[in-house]
């Protein structure tokens, strides 16, 4: 039997069997190997490209989604490329292959220790259970799972250090960039155009699951390998945060609500498993905690950054955004805190985006228009693949500051960066829709709270978009809302610091549950009659 290797990771340079009828993608998940492909599979955003090295000949005929993609000849769409032959061996190389720019770094707040797990008279408990005899050690981990990323810390829970921090992209990306996707994946058989039935939506949710598991499992052997000692068995406790989609999956809880109205998940509260549930291969007695949810997709994530920004206990108001795949924001102070989630899409990562890349070695990550000179600097310093989302909101300020861009978001022809690099009118109005839905949503919140922007306190901006972003570029195209620029908190992977805090301190993790039942969680678009004609007005700039 011929075998199919994927020689630019480690798992896929001894390759595998070619398995007649699969698809590259199929192959590529088998292995647990992470591709681009946003669309999940549908061939529709192109973005799963790779280059075939050999046995091509293994494949059937270009499909109609992938001629649309005007491909060269070594070229095919991973999900597309299905194997009908097994006539010689393979090597295929992913095009959009690179590493992410991932946000480690968090402002920690001192917090007073008092974790739940401890140690008293030689034996480790967890809030009064017995876990294990104590062994020198007492770690636990906090986890960000993110659309797409994964970042989380090893923490000494005897003394509340940070011992590592791991940042990767969330394995899950081969099944789809955005939420939707992934809980199409394991609700939805497209080939049908039918429901799948609840035992097959349990196998596709399990996947998912271990597909993040998976990666979490290979980090900690990294950590072990990187500084010479045994740490998993020594890992107690777990807290994870994440987005509605993202915490259910983690934890194995079925996420079809959230793809249907009203777009709730059936468990918002906080959910406590042993670390063997969810497959984590850390002490077989360990706990998982998965903070609670406020409602739709605004999940455990936001709920972290309201902790750690510490918006909750002050009588100023405040307001915290987390931009990624999706939007999530809060509004308030120590009286009243409202929320809202806006699927704010992949525009602004790159997806949907002719020459569009996410944070990764090779992305345009800044730019400015100088003399008529064009001048950027990239990821990495390499030269340019295409352009992330912090380079796209400075490009969309700086087309707009020259008038190349007129208010009405128009340009006469495509604008090149450099050669390869552009910015067409159709990746203009993918910009501007996602842009609209979310500036709406904080307008809406601001209004439904009876204040206007200039009230605000702070702004705090969350996670690697917002905390990589050009913040006067982001107010000039209407990103986020006009206040002066010295009230922009940058603090860094707030989502992570909550979650750290709720693993040291049982206080903060109380205070947690505290908020979240006081959190008013808004759906603009169903509250407001002319919500589309809202958005339309929000698109174009002042």
């Amino acid at each position: 039997m011929c075998k199919i290797y994927f020689p630019q990771y480690k798992k896929g340079k001894e390759g595998i069997p070619l398995h007649r009828g699969l698809t590259i993608l199929e192959h590529l998940r088998e292995l647990d190997l992470q591709i681009n492909s946003e669309c999940g599979g549908k061939g529709t955003c192109g973005r799963c490209r790779v280059r075939i090295g050999k046995g091509k000949e293994n494949l059937g005929k270009l499909t109609e989604a992938e001629k649309k993609f005007l491909l060269p000849s070594e070229e095919r769409l991973a999900c597309q490329a299905r194997i009908i032959k097994d006539v010689k061996d393979m090597k295929v190389l992913i095009k959009e292959f690179g590493k992410y720019e991932i946000l480690k770094t968090v402002t920690e707040r001192k917090i007073a220790l008092s974790p739940s797990v401890y140690q008293k008279e030689k034996k480790v408990f967890h809030n009064n259970e017995l876990l294990d005899n104590y062994r020198g050690k007492i770690y636990g981990l906090a986890i960000d799972v993110g659309t797409t990323t994964l970042v989380f810390d090893l923490v000494n829970l005897e003394n509340g250090n940070v011992l590592a921090t791991i940042a990767k992209t969330n394995p899950q990306i081969s099944y789809g960039n955005d939420v939707i996707s992934r809980i199409a994946y394991t609700m939805v058989n497209t080939e049908k155009n039918e429901y799948f039935l609840v035992e097959e939506r349990g196998i596709r949710l399990m996947e998912l699951q271990k597909t993040l598991i998976n990666g979490i499992n290979e980090s900690l052997k990294e950590i072990e390998n990187r500084r010479g000692e045994t740490i998993c068995p020594f890992i107690y406790e777990v807290v994870v945060v994440g987005n509605s989609t993202m915490r259910n999956i983690f934890l194995g809880i079925d996420v079809s609500s959230l793809g249907i109205k009203p777009f709730e998940s059936l468990q918002k509260e906080a959910v406590t498993k042993k670390a063997k549930e969810v497959g984590l291969k850390i002490n077989s007695e360990a706990v998982v905690y998965g903070a609670p949810l406020i409602g739709g997709q605004a999940g455990a994530d936001i709920l972290a950054n309201i902790l750690a920004s510490g918006m909750y206990e002050s009588k100023e108001i405040s307001m915290v955004i987390d931009i990624g795949t999706n939007g999530e924001i809060v509004l308030g102070n120590s009286r009243r805190l409202i929320s809202a989630s806006a699927a704010a899409g992949g525009a602004f990562e790159g997806t949907t985006i002719s020459s569009g890349l996410g944070a990764i070695q090779g992305a345009v990550k800044d730019i400015i228009i100088k003399d008529g000179k064009i001048i950027y600097h990239t990821i990495g310093d390499i030269y340019p693949k295409g352009i992330c989302g912090s380079g796209l909101i400075d490009l969309l300020a700086e087309l707009l500051k020259h008038n190349i861009m007129s208010k009405n978001a128009k340009i006469k022809e495509d604008f090149y960066v450099i050669d390869g690099v552009k910015l067409t009118q159709t990746d203009i109005y993918q910009l501007i829709t996602a842009k609209a839905g979310f500036r709406t949503d904080q307008n809406l919140l601001l209004k439904y709270y009876g204040i206007e922007a200039k009230d605000l306190e702070k702004v705090y901006l969350s996670g690697g978009f917002g905390n990589f972003i050009n913040a006067t570029n982001a107010m000039k195209i209407g990103l986020l809302p006009e206040i002066e620029e010295k009230r922009v908190v940058k603090f860094g992977n707030g989502a992570l610091e909550g979650a750290r805090e709720m693993l040291i301190s049982r206080k903060s993790r109380e205070k947690a549950e505290e908020i979240v039942k006081r959190i008013e969680h808004m759906k603009p678009n169903e509250k407001e009659k002319d919500f589309d004609y809202i958005i339309a007005e929000n698109m174009y700039f002042k």
